[in-house]
């Protein structure tokens, strides 16, 4: 097993320290505490490490004095810093940071997949460094020993000037694949913090926008379109990312039915409908009369033309053409997607399908993307038995993307076909509800929203008071945050499962973390339901409207 990465955290507040062990835990990693930026320079002067990262605001020296003075020494100079704040935002702050030597800026709350991305990277950097240079010292001591033979063994030296030649050369190709990795995650972080930063941007504005507008009008309505639109498009960011890590992890399961292609067609159509006519495209549909089924996921198959027909958007010009057109090739169906865009070089037809692959440079392209989308979309296509690839002419000359997938061999039954569930209907206010979470914003919004569709509503703010309000408020549903202070959302659960027996109420968990064993951790713990943050209020509709159901 290779040696543990050491690395050192910088936080005046000891719960900030707990939540970053807690996110950096990994058994390769040694982390180190220090509360003040004198604890962290000792610790530099005792151990050598891979990461500081290092909130910025802190009493007597602030983070920026630490960094100056981390870099300011020649043993230390070289380590890369993260800072980590809450307080600063403007440009002129996060200048003095890379002005004092570090080589990323996050904010509070930290984005715990990212921040593990990050350090994973510089983790691996350093490990190869460290091999780097015990090679070098091996190369240095191969060659003293060489001059310290050459007198007695001369007719060697040809040999062993081979030898350092060879191992020379494998030190070079493997230096030469540092940088290129290092180029692809440095690129990869640039675009993905430019590609998150994006939708923020016009939810800010837009909240500012209600804030000062007040209710009513048009322009309210304007811009709330524009917060579902961009969180939208934050969670297919984020829902990506985690998709690629699942199938990567074999954690993913397709729920397989047959399914008629033309309506996953027109499931993904009616999603990237509105990017094409904002975009002024010209969409034509080609597809045989018959229902052509298929063996697969229907939610999975349908990201798969998502990705396709938003990509085939993105990358073409206003007032383009785009051409969804499906055959019938004997025991097999080709679905194309093909568009008047800015094309791919033929020799770049097979690494579009790469992870983190772009066409444009990330600084310069203005059509946004994290480049994983094709990758997403051919280990979809490879798990449904099939296969993807693409076809270009060069530059300006539009793309191709042809998706190759078996078709059922026999008609399905009527019980066989996959059906659409249709909407639940929504029985109405009247029941009693409780939220709990410390998060006064997030609270009072479900609150309220839960207020207008005419229930009664409780908020508190800790799981002891989640437990004594249940025994005192008698709630239908009990909707409580995870990480809450006190009483954690788990033993808030656990307390007021062994209330006294009564109407129980139904216990639905809030929490960031989507797992399959985050999930499996509430169900042990005793809740009926796991939704995750952001809420989908439709799913939250439903079951409020389930419990209603079982009153009545």
């Amino acid at each position: 097993m290779s040696q543990k990465v050491n690395i050192l955290i910088v936080d005046d507040e000891p719960r900030n320290l707990q939540v970053l062990e807690s996110i950096l835990d990994d058994p390769g990693y040694r982390l180190v505490r220090a509360t003040s930026g004198d604890e962290a320079l000792l610790s530099l002067v005792t151990d050598e490490f891979a990461l500081l990262i290092l909130d910025v605001q802190m009493p007597r020296m602030s983070g920026f004095e630490l960094a100056q003075l981390i870099k300011e020494r020649r043993k230390t100079a070289r380590v890369p810093i993260i800072f980590l704040t809450a307080y600063y935002n403007s440009d002129q702050h996060v200048q003095e940071g890379y002005g004092t030597g570090a080589v990323d800026y996050m904010h509070k709350p930290v984005n715990a997949a990212v921040l593990r991305s990050k350090v994973a990277v510089f983790a691996e950097l350093h490990r190869k460094g460290v091999e780097l240079e015990r090679a070098n010292r091996l190369l240095l001591a191969e060659v003293a020993e060489r001059r310290r033979a050459e007198g007695r063994l001369q007719e060697l030296n040809d040999s062993l000037d081979q030898r350092v030649t060879e191992r020379t050369a494998e030190l070079r190709a493997s230096e030469s694949r540092l940088l290129e990795v290092n180029r692809r995650k440095d690129e990869f972080l640039a675009t993905l913090a430019h590609e998150l930063r994006n939708p923020l941007a016009p939810v800010r504005n837009a909240v500012h926008f209600l804030k000062l507008k007040g209710s009513g009008g048009t322009e309210v309505q304007w811009a709330s379109d524009v917060i579902e639109r961009q969180v939208h498009l934050m969670g297919r960011l984020i829902g990506d990312l985690m998709d690629v890590s699942r199938i990567n992890q074999g954690r993913i399961e397709l729920k397989r039915a047959l399914v008629p292609l033309d309506e996953v067609l027109a499931d993904a159509l009616e999603t990237v409908q509105p990017q094409m006519d904002g975009a002024g495209h010209k969409l034509t549909v080609v597809q045989p009369p018959a229902h052509l089924l298929v063996d697969g996921d229907r939610a999975r198959l349908s990201q798969i033309f998502i990705n396709l027909l938003a990509n085939a958007s993105k990358y073409t010009d206003p007032g383009g053409q785009i051409e969804l057109r499906v055959v019938k090739e004997g025991g097999e169906v080709l679905v194309t997607v093909a568009d008047s865009g800015i094309g791919v070089e033929p020799h770049r037809l097979e690494s579009v399908f790469e992870m983190f692959s772009q066409e444009e440079p990330a600084l310069s392209r203005s059509r946004g993307g994290l480049g994983i989308g094709l990758s997403l979309t051919r280990k979809l296509v490879q798990m449904h038995g099939g296969s993807v690839r693409a076809r270009s002419e060069g530059a300006g000359r539009g793309s191709e993307f042809v998706v190759q997938l078996p078709l059922a061999e026999t008609l399905p039954h009527s019980g066989d076909r996959y059906e659409a569930q249709p909407p639940a209907a929504t029985v109405g206010g009247g029941l009693r509800i409780l939220v709990a979470d410390d998060n006064v914003d997030a609270a009072e919004s479900l609150a309220t929203l839960l207020d207008l569709m005419g229930h009664t509503v409780r908020r508190v703010e800790d799981g002891e008071a989640a437990v004594q309000a249940v025994a005192e408020f008698a709630p239908d549903i009990g909707l409580l945050d995870i990480g809450m202070p006190k009483v954690d959302g788990f033993e808030a659960c656990r307390r007021i499962r062994a209330l006294p027996a009564g109407r129980a109420p139904m216990l639905v968990a809030i929490t960031g973390w989507g797992q399959p064993h985050d999930i499996e951790r509430s169900r042990q713990a005793g809740f009926d339901h796991h939704l995750v943050k952001p809420v989908d209020i439709d799913a939250l509709v439903k079951l409020v409207d389930t419990r209603a159901v079982s009153r009545t």
